[in-house]
């Protein structure tokens, strides 16, 4: 397999030892190691693998340097080889001391278990647990979720961003999708049993006598009722213009068996006149006794419904009957699903009624809230207010989060993702090392020549 190949290539002392610190890089979890790697993170490797032998080509190139120097100068070369040699050598130093502590951070340099190597592995769940902390104290503190919410300026910001149209019906279309999805998700049969119970029981709670009679009373006190009396009068009047036969022989039909016919012929015919006359006056007669008497028992009525114990319960038992019939039940439960198709209906339609007042009820908050100093602080407030809520009340699961995710990981498998994330860059390291350790050796020996003459 190429990542065992590459392991092996990368395993005898400083020119590869990512792959058996110890002898744990061959120890592979199943499901775990560098067959989970992405193809980015491979490529990222790739990268690592290539700054190691750049690193390890330059520590070569100091050792081959010193040999040589060395040779020359036990030849008779001349001084210069003393510089030369003292460069390579502490180049050499500086580059193996930083393979070490490169190396340290992954794995057991040359797989001896030194104290305070291999600290990634060894220190994962610590790390993680320093990590929770660190995010939970710097990044979910109060103040800080303030000022960072408070610089943002979220209430200009989205009253700008509402303000155009085009983000308006996105807004829109985005409430009536998610309107349609809520309607669709809630059951009839739910809902129905709901509404029926709170108006059954908004309606036990409250007594609707008084409520009746102080309307009554202040509908009689306005004059309120007077046009409904003119209604019914001109309506009486009219069928008994048009059933005048129906009248009398409903008169004569009660009359005695043993009465003459004509007889009964004329009492109908007064009656009729009489009742014809008395509807007649009482609808062109606006003082007319009748409605006096009429105004005088609305009024005491309704009195009565406030007052009168007996009536205030015969109006209840009344409500309780009328709520306990089955038709009134049946209506009420239908009642949602008709509301339902209404409200599915509106916010599917995108000239609707509901849509057309939505999306210009957002296009006015959102001019407010571009140009409103008070609206914004009292958005930037709520904002605040449920950000802060939020990172205080579940800080802990948040943090635990990180700490329980870092726990999870596979130790080899974590160390090396991070490797090849940071591995390249820390190769450098290893590369100045070198470069700076031989700069330092040629100064030290060159000071100590000096000094030494």
């Amino acid at each position: 397999m190429e990542s065992t190949k590459a392991d092996q290539t990368d395993d005898a002392g400083p020119e590869g030892q990512h792959a058996r610190p110890g002898g744990v890089a061959n120890r592979t979890v199943p499901g775990r190691a560098m067959n989970s790697f992405s193809p980015a993170d491979e490529e990222k490797f790739r990268g690592v693998r290539r700054m190691k032998l750049t690193a390890t080509g330059m520590l070569l190139f100091v050792a081959v340097v010193y040999v040589l120097a060395k040779w020359a100068g036990n030849s008779g070369a001349g001084a210069w080889t003393g510089y030369v040699a003292a460069a390579a050598e502490a180049g050499m130093v500086g580059a193996l001391a930083d393979w070490f502590a490169v190396t340290a951070l992954f794995r057991h340099p040359l797989g001896i278990p030194i104290p305070h190597t291999a600290i990634i592995p060894t220190k994962k769940d610590q790390l993680g647990v320093s990590l929770g902390e660190f995010v939970g104290e710097n990044f979910l503190s109060q103040d800080v979720v303030r000022q960072r919410l408070r610089s943002v300026g979220i209430g200009s910001r989205l009253g700008a961003w509402l303000a155009h149209p085009e983000h308006a019906d996105r807004v829109t279309a985005e409430l009536a999708t998610a309107l349609r999805g809520a309607l669709a998700v809630l059951r009839d049969s739910d809902v129905q049993a709901v509404v029926g119970e709170a108006i059954n029981r908004r309606a036990d709670a409250q007594e609707i006598a008084p409520g009746i009679g102080k309307t009554l009373e202040k509908v009689v006190a306005d004059g309120g009722h007077r046009r409904v009396v003119d209604l019914i009068c001109v309506r009486a009047h009219d069928w008994l213009v048009l059933h005048n036969d129906q009248v009398m022989d409903a008169v004569q039909g009660g009359a005695p068996g043993w009465t003459p016919r004509f007889v009964d012929k004329r009492v109908g015919e007064r009656v009729y006149k009489e009742l014809l006359r008395f509807v007649t006056e009482m609808r062109d007669m606006p003082a007319h006794p009748a409605r006096g008497a009429l105004d005088r028992f609305l009024t005491d009525f309704a009195s009565d419904l406030q007052s009168d114990t007996d009536t205030r319960a015969r109006v209840e038992n009344l409500k309780r009957e009328v709520l306990g019939r089955g038709e009134v039940q049946d209506l009420i439960a239908s009642a949602w699903s008709s509301v339902r198709q209404m409200i599915v209906s509106a916010a599917e339609d995108e000239r609707s009624e509901l849509r057309l007042r939505v999306r210009a009820s957002l296009l006015s908050l959102g001019a407010r809230m571009a140009t409103d100093a008070k609206l914004q602080a009292k958005v930037d407030g709520w904002v605040e207010g449920a950000a802060v809520y939020v990172v205080t009340t579940y800080r802990d699961e948040i943090t635990s989060l990180i700490t329980d995710t870092v726990a999870g990981w596979d130790a080899e498998h974590t160390s090396k993702k991070i490797e090849a994330h940071i591995g390249r860059d820390l190769q450098f390291i290893r590369i100045n090392g070198t470069v700076v350790g031989s700069l330092a050796g040629l100064l030290i020996y060159t000071v100590s020549r000096v000094l030494g003459a």
